[in-house]
């Protein structure tokens, strides 16, 4: 069976990051005048973005970085009343579409130089995001920024969750296996950040204290394309990874436990509580199924790249697939350092087990309303 080889890969964030205990004083400043006692309502935000399992966010609203001062950004303002819940979703949705474009070049630029894939050679792009919506949207921006043709094959995969870039590589290898010499980008843009709900809301405040902005991307092609990968250096290589198979799979009756809504000022997250424990109840049977068509078991998983949705839920997929530490710490490493980016986090990891020399196989796992559970089966391109 042919698979998806990925070349290159590459990721980008914005500029300036903020440390999670700045970004918490700031949002207590964002009750919109719905907590009567604010000093303890302060203290309780506080504690939520502590247990967040953050440490820095990257931001597009940012204007400095944490660095002895505090971060700026002008984007936000306090509020006092309940009708004052922050910019307008136009307002949000042109700051997208100002800002999106230039942090997916800079992921694609990074991973056509990794592959050594020239972009005239390009004959798919696939873009993923949730957060934002333009037409013209990123992928025209692409297609001029890196000169790929105008014949190019455009695919947009949207509103899907944190598990988009799963759905990405998936359409990634269907394009490879109907044409051997299709040339994929993907590429996975957010920016979450434009979505910080006002108001006292704990599961809009847990949501606030986990998302982040950042880009990823890869360029790939068919394992069969021999001609195509024989032109590339020993080192690109060296370093692929082979898309082997995807796993998608909704759990019955969770439709309301996490949902993502376009409201009146930006798009409103709810994350039930629940999640975790129907995580644990349901994914064993999940992975069991899919790790049975390639004869393998959990135990025989080298590496994981798990969507680091919450410490919550790491620990539930941990506990499901008896992982160590050291195969949870690279989904742990990233989002303490970027917060959870949504669709890119999943290869912002990657990355990360590559950096580590992770061994082979590696799963990679996804949550994203339904709820659904997107998982990939990944192995060495060698």
């Amino acid at each position: 069976m042919d698979s998806f080889r990925i070349l290159g890969l590459g990721t980008a964030l914005p500029s300036h990051f903020i440390h999670q205990s700045e970004a918490a004083d700031f949002a207590a400043t964002c009750l919109a005048g719905m907590a009567q006692d604010q000093s303890r309502s302060a203290t309780l935000v506080q504690a939520l973005y502590r247990r967040s399992g953050v440490q820095t966010r990257h931001s597009v609203v940012l204007n400095s970085s944490t660095n002895c001062t505090p971060a700026t950004q002008d984007f936000y303002w306090s509020s006092e009343t309940s009708d004052d819940i922050g910019p307008t979703t136009e307002s949000r949705m042109q700051r997208y579409e100002q800002d999106a474009p230039g942090l997916a070049e800079l992921a694609v630029g990074r991973a056509l130089e990794k592959s050594g894939i020239s972009p005239s050679a390009v004959t798919h792009l696939v873009t993923v995001s949730c957060s934002g919506f333009s037409a013209p949207g990123v992928d025209l921006h692409l297609i001029r920024a890196h000169g790929l043709s105008p014949e190019v094959s455009r695919t947009h995969v949207g509103f899907m969750g944190c598990h988009g870039a799963l759905n990405g590589l998936r359409v990634a290898r269907a394009f490879t296996a109907a044409d051997p010499d299709a040339v994929v980008i993907v590429c996975a843009v957010e920016l979450c950040t434009l979505h910080h709900q006002y108001g006292w809301n704990p599961q809009e405040i847990v949501a606030n204290s986990l998302f982040a902005d950042g880009a990823a991307a890869v360029v790939g092609c068919s394992s069969a394309n021999t001609s195509l990968t024989a032109t590339i250096s020993d080192d690109a290589n060296a370093d692929s990874i082979q898309l082997i198979d995807n796993f998608s799979f909704v759990i019955p009756d969770t439709q309301d436990m996490m949902t993502w809504k376009i409201a009146n000022a930006g798009f409103r997250m709810s994350l039930s509580p629940e999640v975790p424990d129907v995580i644990t109840r349901c994914l064993p049977a999940a992975l069991e199924t899919f790790l049975k068509r390639h004869q393998l078991t959990c135990p025989e998983i080298s590496s994981w790249a798990i969507h680091p949705g919450g410490p919550r839920i790491l620990k539930a997929c941990a506990e499901v697939a008896r992982l160590t530490e050291q195969q949870l710490e690279p989904s742990v490493s990233v989002l303490a350092q970027y917060g959870n980016m949504s669709s890119p986090t999943v290869l912002f990891i990657l990355e990360e087990l590559q950096r580590r020399n992770a061994g082979f196989p590696c799963v990679m796992m996804g949550f994203g309303p339904g709820l659904n559970v997107e998982i990939a089966l990944l192995n060495a391109g060698y």
